[in-house]
């Protein structure tokens, strides 16, 4: 029956097809061993896959039949992106030793991310949920190619014995391989992750908790007031995970709704719904998040530029919760407050939602247990897929998520761009299926019809920037100054964590004394990508080619200068014996880069060898007319001491021909967030290979 998967199986979608690459066969008959490649078609984010430059992952799969021992082991691991992903799985069918009509599948597998394009997280995730279905359908899968032999009248296989000249061996004891004792697992219970076990051929069906005697009822009006309408099920769930609580968790229970939510996130199963809550409820006592709205105020810059705030409720009572953003300058919130501050703020919101529940229950006396968010991406553009921005925003939904389930009852997300479906698709699979299903998307002026934001919101409440009559007091946002950003020593000496210090290196730049990346390419039309701020001074950015690697990067003592630098290192690239020309070539025209300026761009290679980069400081020119220098140019260079510049940068290198064709289509999509600053510029290169925005 396992071997009706192949060459390709129409159960399972993404399983393409398949090549055998090596077969053995015993000449007794007991062992057969078939290796197979097998094309894989990952059901992964579009943008994802052109990032990684393919469409297909290929899978070396082998398969050991011992007739003798009566098992069948399968061996899988990638072969696609084998240097940055390590994927290992092993599956064994085996007679269990106490009845011999029942069959034990064993099935465990190994991930281990090292690198991927700065996507890991996203990978694992696709990858757990790729893994988890898998597991879901193996059983679906392999009953009904059993059903589909005994169709065709084979109800039997004859067991395997030696032929007539080897039965010698017949006599010699061979050792059983220990399999696992014979348990019905239901599958609900089966916990999802990298270990399956299952038992064929047993009853399978979900796990459901015993029925609440009389005395675990709550009252009736309890019920209809606070928490809606439960089945008896549901109510004896609560008061189980209730009782277990009291009984082992040491510190604060939480209340009858949000246990509810733990356990409509599980869809009741207690098992499940108690491992979450409890990690949760740890976390919430390690981050004193209980205190939060008692003992934290928000820093002005987020009062001032966050575009978010509480505006009414919706037409069913639910608190609504409005988010301009598009008018959100992501990338400026980051580097003034850091990631830990923003997520602190969102957990804020969450904290306050829940209060403005509790008291929407009261007013309106029903049940409320959730709020609607309603985000406006008016604005929206390719500044917002900043990825320090948008990993800081995975993290936070991954924490909102694990902390937060079954708070958000309606998502309504308005005037959506262009670029959205590519936010979506990286965001997408951090939230939980059944959150998504909540989620409304309306582009353009759709809202305004039929079916919009009048199905949900009150006419009278419609805020005024969505054409409604109703004054919104949510901030406007806007771009946040440079004067507030902040580096990554000060966040440091906050105790708050700046999500770049991970990603972005910092770099001094001396007159004389260039910083230089050595970035080697093996494979043309390879992409180099960038993103650096000048922090200080006026700095020329160049990007230069070489057959020849030069020597071993050296740390400049600035003895010359007779200037340290604590705050970022300089490294030497180029030997001054090389000749521009001969020895390497300028691959890019220098581009000219201001103190204060976010400068992003990319580099499609046309040869493999040695790419630099290089940061020089940028001379100002004296005037044409006379030798003595400008005012403006004394002024100028009195603001840099000692001639010192300083950058922090982040370059990466993708192997795909397309990702210059996505972006370009994507920087073309422009809207009303860029001409918020007019510093904010797009510009294309000469080099028709290449771009380069700020």
């Amino acid at each position: 029956a396992y071997e009706r998967r192949f060459p390709t199986c129409p159960l399972i979608p993404m399983f393409v097809a398949s090549d055998t690459v090596n077969e053995y066969k015993s000449e007794d008959g007991a062992i057969h061993v078939i290796e197979r490649r097998c094309k894989l078609d990952i059901d992964a984010p579009r943008l994802l896959k052109k990032i990684a430059g393919v469409d297909y992952v290929y899978f070396v799969q082998k398969n050991s039949l011992n007739r003798r021992e009566r098992t069948l082991h399968i061996e899988a691991y990638n072969e696609t992106f084998s240097n940055r992903v390590i994927i290992n799985e092993h599956c064994s069918y085996t007679v269990h030793p106490d009845n011999e009509d029942w069959t034990c599948f064993e099935q465990s597998a190994s991930l281990d991310i090292k690198s991927f394009f700065g996507f890991e997280s996203t990978v694992e995730k696709i990858a757990m949920k790729q893994y988890t279905s898998n597991i879901k359908k193996g059983k679906e899968i392999i009953e009904y190619y059993l059903k589909q032999l005994e169709e065709e009248g084979i109800t039997f296989v004859p067991r395997w014995t030696p032929p007539v000249a080897c039965k010698s061996e017949s006599s010699t004891s061979h050792p059983r391989r220990p399999v696992s004792p014979a348990i019905n697992i239901p599958e609900t219970a089966t916990k999802e992750g990298l270990s399956n076990k299952e038992i064929l051929n047993t009853s399978s069906s979900p796990s459901e908790p015993t029925a609440g005697t009389p005395d675990d009822k709550l009252d009736a009006d309890y019920i209809k007031r606070y928490l809606g309408d439960l089945t008896p099920m549901q109510e004896s769930c609560l008061i189980r995970l209730r009782q277990w609580l009291q009984e082992t968790h040491k510190g604060k229970i939480p209340k009858d709704e949000h246990i509810l939510r733990f356990l409509r996130a599980r869809d009741f199963n207690i098992d499940k719904a108690r491992e979450i809550l409890c990690q949760s409820l740890t976390w919430r006592k390690q981050h004193q998040v209980d205190y939060i709205l008692d003992t934290w105020n928000p820093p002005q810059v987020l009062q001032d530029y966050y575009a978010g705030g509480w505006h009414h409720h919706d037409k069913d009572g639910r608190p609504l919760y409005v988010l301009r953003l598009g008018q959100m300058d992501t990338k400026g919130l980051v580097r003034a407050l850091g990631e830990e501050a923003l997520l602190r703020y969102v957990l804020s919101i969450n904290e306050e939602g829940l209060r403005r529940c509790e008291e929407n229950t009261k007013v309106f006396g029903r049940p409320i247990s959730s709020w609607t968010c309603l985000v406006d991406l008016e604005g929206l553009n390719m500044r917002h897929l900043w990825r320090p921005g948008v990993k800081a925003l995975l993290r936070i939904i991954e924490v909102v998520e694990a902390n937060y389930p079954e708070t958000l009852g309606r998502l309504l997300i308005l005037r959506a761009p262009r670029v959205f479906p590519v936010l979506w698709t990286l965001v997408s699979p951090f939230i939980d299926d059944n959150t998504r299903k909540k989620f409304l998307i309306y582009a353009g002026n759709d809202y305004q019809g039929p079916g919009g934001l009048l199905d949900y919101i009150d006419k009278e409440i419609i805020p005024d920037f969505l054409g409604g009559e109703c004054m919104c007091e949510v901030p406007e946002g806007g771009l946040v100054p440079k004067s507030l950003y902040r580096t990554a020593e000060e966040l440091e000496n906050e105790d708050i964590k700046l999500w770049t210090e991970t990603i972005y290196q910092s770099a001094s730049v001396f007159k004389g004394a260039p910083h230089e990346v050595l970035i080697q390419i093996v494979d043309a039309s390879s992409v180099i990508t960038w993103d650096f701020d000048v922090c200080k001074g006026d700095i020329v950015f160049n990007i230069f080619h070489s057959k020849r690697a030069p020597q071993p990067p050296k740390k400049d003592s600035l003895g010359a200068h007779s200037i340290t630098s604590p705050g970022g290192n300089n490294v030497q690239l180029i030997d001054k014996v090389w000749q521009l020309g001969r020895d390497y070539s300028m691959v890019e025209s220098p581009l000219i880069c201001k103190e204060g300026e976010s400068v992003q761009g990319s580099h499609v290679t046309r040869w493999p060898g040695f790419y630099i980069l290089q940061w020089k400081f940028h001379s100002m020119p004296a005037c044409a007319t006379t030798n003595l220098p400008r005012v403006d140019d004394v002024l100028a260079s009195l603001q840099v001491s000692s001639h010192k510049c300083k950058v922090m940068y982040y370059t990466e290198v993708i192997g795909s021909e397309d990702f210059r064709g996505s972006m370009t289509s994507l920087e073309s999509s422009h809207s009303g967030f860029s001409q918020l600053s007019a510093a904010t510029t797009s510009s294309s290169q000469s080099h028709s290979s290449s771009m380069i925005s700020r």
